[in-house]
């Protein structure tokens, strides 16, 4: 029995058959410096004729390459792929080629620079309930040197990596994020770390902020009514936990009342990094203006 399958196995991949196979598109021999950042397709489509033994090892071998030497001038390439056969026996040696998708390519040939680009993660971040980012994201390194096409690296402001999804964040995470590969284009470093701190999100109040008074000329006096507010912030509870009320700052110019019609004013605060003001109170100020 099994003989007798593997003779019929045989003879039927000694029959031709047709199929269709994807092979990888690799260009080669740029001009020294030189390089292409066009979109170009990653494979091509090729419909061939063989014997069915010939057709099985295209197929479950090694992923094969069809190989375009540019080896010209720079600038504007329009090619044909059929030009290219002949420098790629391993495929027209035993099989026929009926076509190929798609049967030219065009793209530029360019000079390569380079750039130093700060990092930019494309990260899709889901937390827990009352879970979040405390501080900002950290990435080592922040900035990578890129070189590739100068069409393309002299408009560039930033290097995305690839994205990444990551969900059910409730603590501190690390992970490492690569950048997407991208023909004709190099990187320094092909992997960077990125920290998250992930912390509980809480609200904290801090009571008996001073608020001052700025730029008062002289023979001037100005008396707040009141004086002192309270603060409600939102922020990690690792960070929220370490802070005092002396952290905070509240102040008012003189020319914001000076410029007053309403006989009130907002205090304006410079707050803790990585904290978010709720609401104070009282939200708005009496004040009285004296001279002497």
């Amino acid at each position: 029995m099994i003989f007798a399958v593997i003779l019929w196995g045989s003879i039927s991949l000694s029959d031709y058959y047709y199929t269709n196979i994807d092979v990888k598109l690799t260009l080669t021999n740029f001009p020294e410096g030189y390089t292409t950042g066009s979109q170009l397709p990653e494979k091509i489509k090729l419909r061939v004729r063989g014997q069915g033994w010939k057709l099985v090892s295209l197929n479950v071998g090694p992923e094969s390459e069809f190989r375009i030497s540019v080896a010209g001038d720079s600038g504007r390439q329009h090619l044909s792929l059929l030009n290219y056969l002949e420098s790629n026996r391993w495929l027209i040696s035993d099989v026929d080629i009926i076509n190929l998708f798609p049967d030219s390519i065009k793209f530029n040939v360019e000079r390569i620079i380079t750039k130093k680009l700060p990092v930019a993660p494309e990260l899709d971040l889901e937390f827990k309930p009352g879970y979040g980012l405390a501080s900002d994201i950290k990435i080592k390194p922040d900035s990578v040197l890129v070189k590739g096409p100068f069409s393309y690296l002299k408009t560039m402001k930033e290097i995305k990596t690839s994205e990444m999804r990551i969900s059910q964040l409730d603590s501190k995470t690390s992970t490492a994020l690569n950048f997407p590969g991208r023909f004709g284009f190099e990187y320094s470093s092909n992997v960077v770390n990125v920290n998250l701190d992930v912390q509980r999100i809480v609200d904290r109040q801090f009571d008996g902020i001073i608020v001052d008074v700025t730029d008062v000329p002289a023979g001037k006096d100005v008396v707040l009514l009141p004086n002192k507010i309270n603060i409600n912030v939102r922020g990690g509870i690792e960070i929220l936990g370490k802070l005092n009320s002396d952290e905070f700052k509240a102040y008012v110019k003189y020319q914001t009342l000076f410029r007053d019609t309403t006989g009130s004013v907002a205090p304006e605060l410079i707050l803790p990094k990585n904290v978010t003001l709720q609401f104070s109170k009282p939200d708005r100020l009496r004040y009285v203006i004296r001279s002497f």
